[in-house]
Parts: structure tokens; C-alpha cells; sequence
């Protein structure tokens, strides 16, 4: 028998077979699809799917970043056992611990960790919109660009601005004139590439004519800007690039379907239902902010955006565009290099960009040299 509206609304129990009862049950026995887990909160009509293996990479990359940091708070001119840095970490242990940790190299690894995280996002962020590996910022020229321009806040020139406002107004021209002398090949093609090493190359000899044109003092002072450096940088700058990293974070991981989507031709990406231009626009504003941010906090320590997502690609599927993974694996080789600068010719440190240059180096040939397998 029908049971009509007016008896539901007379406060008759539903029968159990009704579709309001069975919609719950029914939303759980999908079955996730081979190499995913569904995440699911039926009272909420909230289903996620997280590939088994991206959640491996990022949790193993994580510990790996975690063991790092703990190596780095270890070592130094004095060293110290990894109990006795945790130790101090919680507030306790002896003073001269404590400080040496907390004041002194806590400080250095933090902005080792934001800068190396900012270079490899905008590095795949800025590759998976070229589609092409080698289209990170350094190598198009936002880095020597957002350098240039940082350099001359330092420097004088009669700019009073801070060295953060700078370097973001140094990428986004950089950016703005690989991509007008690009024409109309966009952000595809060699042409990009080159133009963008034609932009670096004149930013880079700019910064170089106005650092032998002042005092030696002042030139000092820039010096650690042109090579990369994370000795004594600024806390404001280092506070800036972590607020905008966690936002560029979110917002990257926000446009993860539509950066995955942009790997295939625009055709393909507009039947599936992307805006194409728009994405692309945000992609690279995304791109350029953190690379300036980064900047402004250690200098065009480029390399990084190489290194950190071909680790991640390497490690992770070709599914998706690996995002946190790249940004973990970008932190995780900028700790890795600082604390080679520090200890490896110690008492001589060496800078963190020149340690980058000589491990990516090799690696950019590597990666020109070998065939790109497809990956499951």
C-alpha cells in the first residue's frame, strides 16, 4: 500500500525500504577504486578519495624532513645528541642548550624549511603550467629578476623600500617580460625557456653593475642576496613567507584537479571543465609571489625548484600533480644543503645557494640527458 503525504506528515514512521533511509547505507558500499582509500563522512554527504600511494610519499617524506631537522639542530661547532635537542625544543634542559638551539639554530632552520618549501612549489606549479620540467622560476628569470630588484633596495638607488616589496615587484616584471617576449607561444614551448634565460641573464648583469658601483661595505652587505644565504636573515621577511606559503599552500592544493587538468591540451582541459586562461593566470601569480617571497628571504637559491619536484615526481605517480610532496621535498633539500654549508668545511661556511648549484648542476644535465619514463 502507498502511503500518501498526508500520512508522512501525520507522523507515520517511514518504511525502511524508502529512499531517505537506504541513500546513507548505500553512499558507504561504493567501493573505492584499485590504489585509493574513501574517506567518508556519510551524516555530511562529505566523500574524499586519497591515493594510497601520494599518502605514502608524503608521510615518508615528512619523517624524512623531520630526521633532518633534528640533524640539524644537532650538528655545528658544538654538537649536540638528538635527546638533548628534543630536550630543549620542550623547554628543558640546560640554559647554554637551550639557547644554542632555540636562539641560534632554530631560527636558521625555519627559514631553511619556508624558503626551500616556497622554491619547489613555485617550481611545480610553474612547470606543470609550462608543461615543461625545466620551466622553474630560476630558469626563466624570476629568481635573478626578484634578486635585481631586492639588491637595489639594499644597495640604495634612492629606493627606500624594504627588500620583500621589492623582490615581489622584481618577479612580476621579470615575469611580465618573459612572457611578452614569449609572444604567442604562452608558457609552452622552448621559446619560453629561452626568453626567460634571456630576461635572467640581463637581471643578473644589472645586479652585477650595481653591486661594482658602490662602496665595497654595501656590496658586502648584498653579496649573501646574489649567491643565496640563510645566515642571519631577517625575522619579519621570514614571518611574511611563512604566512604566504601556508596560504599558497591551500590555494595550490585548492587548484590540485585543475593543475592536473592542465597537464593535457587546452582543448581537453576546457571539455573537462576548466577555465583555462584564469587557472593559468592564478597559477602563475601563485608562482611568482612565492618565489619572491622566497627570495626575499635567501636569495635565488633556484636549483631547488629542480631538485624538489623531480624528487617528488620520482617518488610519487604520474595520476596527479604532486603538490605537498613537492613542497615537502623542496623543504627537505634546503635543510639538507644548509647544513652541508655549515659543517662540511667548518669553520668556513658555505653558502646554501652555492651547495644547491653544485648538487643541481649535475642533476639539470641528468634530467636533460635521460629519457622521461611514464610512470603507473
Amino acid at each position: 500500500m502507498k502511503m500518501t503525504a498526508k500520512q508522512s506528515m501525520s507522523g507515520v514512521v517511514l518504511p525502511r525500504t524508502s529512499t531517505a533511509y537506504q541513500e546513507e547505507p548505500s553512499a558507504q558500499a561504493v567501493a573505492a577504486p584499485q590504489g585509493y582509500w574513501r574517506a567518508a563522512l556519510p551524516r555530511y554527504g562529505v566523500s574524499v578519495l586519497l591515493e594510497k600511494r601520494a599518502v605514502a610519499v608524503n608521510i615518508g617524506l615528512s619523517a624524512a624532513l623531520m630526521a633532518a631537522c633534528v640533524l640539524y639542530l644537532s650538528l655545528g661547532s658544538v654538537t649536540l645528541s638528538p635527546n638533548a635537542v628534543v630536550a630543549s625544543l620542550l623547554g628543558q634542559g640546560d640554559r647554554m642548550t637551550a639557547f644554542m638551539v632555540q636562539q641560534l639554530r632554530l631560527p636558521r632552520l625555519i627559514a631553511a624549511c619556508f624558503t626551500g618549501a616556497a622554491f619547489a612549489l613555485a617550481g611545480v606549479l610553474m612547470q606543470t603550467l609550462a608543461r615543461n620540467r625545466l620551466a622553474t622560476p630560476g630558469i626563466i628569470g624570476i629568481d635573478n629578476g626578484a634578486t635585481a630588484f631586492a639588491v637595489a633596495s639594499i644597495v640604495g638607488l634612492g629606493v627606500g623600500i624594504a627588500p620583500p616589496a621589492m623582490a615581489l615587484a622584481g618577479a612580476t616584471t621579470a615575469a611580465v617580460l618573459t612572457f611578452g617576449l614569449a609572444a604567442g607561444s604562452g608558457t609552452q614551448g622552448y621559446r619560453f625557456i629561452v626568453a626567460g634565460i634571456g630576461v635572467g641573464a640581463v637581471f643578473g648583469a644589472v645586479t652585477q653593475l650595481m653591486l661594482a658601483r658602490v662602496a665595497i661595505d654595501t656590496a658586502n652587505a648584498a653579496y649573501p642576496w646574489t649567491v643565496g644565504s640563510l645566515n642571519a636573515r631577517p625575522a619579519s621577511a621570514v614571518q611574511l613567507l611563512g604566512i604566504g606559503l601556508a596560504l599558497g599552500l591551500v590555494a595550490a592544493l585548492a587548484l590540485a584537479r585543475s593543475l592536473t587538468l592542465l597537464r593535457f591540451k587546452d582543448a581537453i582541459a576546457s571539455g573537462l571543465g576548466t577555465a583555462v586562461k584564469a587557472r593559468r593566470l592564478q597559477v602563475l601569480l601563485l608562482s611568482v609571489v612565492l618565489t619572491a617571497l622566497a627570495v626575499a628571504v635567501a636569495g635565488p637559491v633556484g636549483l631547488v625548484a629542480l631538485i624538489g619536484p623531480e624528487i617528488a615526481r620520482s617518488l610519487s605517480s604520474a595520476r596527479h600533480v604532486p603538490i605537498l610532496a613537492a613542497t615537502l621535498a623542496g623543504a627537505l633539500v634546503m635543510v639538507l644543503a644548509d647544513l652541508a654549508g655549515r659543517t662540511l668545511f667548518a669553520p668556513i661556511e658555505i653558502p646554501v645557494g652555492i651547495v644547491t648549484a653544485v648538487v643541481g648542476g649535475p642533476w639539470l644535465l641528468w634530467i636533460l640527458m635521460r629519457p622521461q619514463r611514464s610512470r603507473p
